[in-house]
């Protein structure tokens, strides 16, 4: 009888430990189902947006939730500062969290950061390393609490801590463990969200830019007289003849073409009426591109229309603008061509600061370049005088002014076009309108360049002195 109930109790306790290890067993299946759903749950959440600003927020609410804490919070890396800093902070006192930057290695969150180690500490402000920074902003007490990396592609991105467990508890080893499973997926959506963010910042500050470039080039263009003019003399107006101070019947005419390289430039022309009879004009090339070039080209194109009279040469012009661009500092100068044209006689004073060497082409067929004292280009030299040549266009004659874009323009073999094909190209033009020389002139500069980038602005202007036709 003994040995049956021996038996039987042996079963018995068999049995019993079998059940244990089964529920044992069931318990750990249902622990790691739970902690599976879970970290679904928490992929589901963290890719539920690519936004930086609605991501953190549901890391820290996901956070908060599954780890049963009070508070949560991310705290990402600055690399270049070495420093961490709250991207986003909830509550009345966010802007004052946001403004808080922790070294690394500075507080618990900066030795995780530093060592990219987790830790989980029972009584906060009990650890060495403790830094009550965040808490003395917010005055919020911070008892427990878990802190673990963030870690993308091998670098720390970042930390996660979750704060205070609820009902006065204490976190376990399994919530530590549990937070470091769900902290990779949030790392690697975090990586994607901060990237996108990047990007979406880096393309709305380049349509800003594209904005504001064309808002520029409008305003540049808007300096530059569109329409060409045409201006005659008065004693067409009496006859069409000579009169006894050699004045003919005669009429100006100017046209002009520019192609900024990038969206603004340094090129720029001008051509007014002076008095009744007299046409004056300019071409000029600043030496910087882009925006720098263009403030300089508006503010040398106001002085020179501001300071121009009838009675002053092209010489005291440039004499006068030139005191007033100089500055010991500025490494900003402009190469310039400006003349005034007597329609009447076709007497043209013409002044040259390190300008290209205009063309003329007479009437007869002949094509020559107008040479002359020439002067620094403006800004260079505060004392710098210029002076005035001459030279007296007939009727049917042409003067075609351009900036170095023209003949320094390059082909895919780095070889310019230069002034002989120009000088070919105007020969064989001799008879074309104002208006197709410059189609003619800047399609022979592209059909030379093959396709090759622009490197410099383009610019050209033409002016024609022709007889007077009743």
């Amino acid at each position: 009888m003994n040995i049956v109930a021996s038996i039987l109790f042996l079963v018995c306790l068999a049995a019993g430990t079998a059940w244990q290890l089964s529920e044992r067993k069931r318990r750990t299946a249902e622990l790691e189902l739970q902690r599976t759903m879970q970290l679904f749950d928490v992929s589901l959440e963290v890719n539920s947006t690519i936004r930086k600003q609605d991501l953190l927020i549901k890391i820290m609410e996901t956070s908060s939730r599954i780890m049963n804490a009070e508070a949560s919070s991310v705290i990402l890396v600055d690399k270049e500062k070495g420093e961490l800093f709250f991207d986003l902070a909830l509550g009345e006192k966010g802007d004052e969290v946001r403004e808080i930057r922790l070294k690394i290695g500075e507080g618990i969150a900066g030795w995780v950061a530093q060592t990219g180690q987790s830790v989980k500490i029972d009584d906060a402000a009990q650890d060495e390393r403790w830094s009550s920074k965040v808490a003395k902003r917010v005055d919020y007490p911070t008892r427990s609490m878990l802190c673990v990396p963030l870690v993308s592609k091998g670098k720390i991105i970042g930390v996660l801590q979750v704060l205070n467990k609820r009902d006065d508890a204490h976190f376990t080893d399994r919530d530590l463990q549990l937070l470091e499973s769900i902290a990779s997926p949030i790392a690697a959506s975090l990586e994607n969200a901060m990237l996108y963010d990047a990007l979406e910042k880096t393309t709305a500050a380049k349509e800003r830019m594209e904005s504001e470039l064309r808002i520029a080039t409008d305003i540049q263009m808007g300096f530059l007289p569109r329409q060409g003019l045409s201006l005659s003399s008065a004693s067409s107006v009496a006859a069409a003849c000579t009169d006894a101070d050699g004045r003919t019947a005669a009429i100006a005419e100017t046209r002009a073409y520019i192609r900024p390289a990038r969206e603004v430039g340094g090129d720029f022309y001008d051509y007014f009426r002076l008095g009744d009879e007299k046409l004056f004009f300019v071409l000029g090339d600043v030496s910087d591109k882009g925006i720098p070039a263009a403030l300089f080209m508006a503010v040398t194109m106001t002085l020179l229309k501001g300071k121009m009279s009838p009675g002053m040469s092209p010489g005291e012009l440039l004499t006068a603008v030139n005191q007033e661009l100089y500055k010991d500092d500025s490494t900003m100068f402009a190469t310039i061509f400006c003349g005034v044209l007597d329609v009447g006689t076709g007497k043209l004073l013409y002044s040259d600061g390190g300008h290209c060497p205009p063309y003329v082409v007479r009437e007869s067929g002949e094509v020559e370049q107008l040479k002359g004292k020439k002067g620094l280009p403006l800004g260079v030299m505060d004392d710098m005088f210029y002076g005035d040549n001459e030279v007296t266009l007939g009727l049917g004659d042409r003067v075609v002014l351009f900036t170095d874009g023209i003949t320094e323009a390059e082909d895919r073999q780095q070889e310019q076009y230069g002034f002989q094909r120009l000088y070919e190209l105007l020969k064989k033009e001799l008879s074309s309108q104002q208006s197709m020389l410059l189609d003619h002139m800047v399609e022979d500069v592209d059909r030379f360049a093959d396709g090759a980038t622009q490197s410099d602005d383009i610019a050209v202007l033409i002016v024609d002195r022709k007889p007077f036709k009743m």
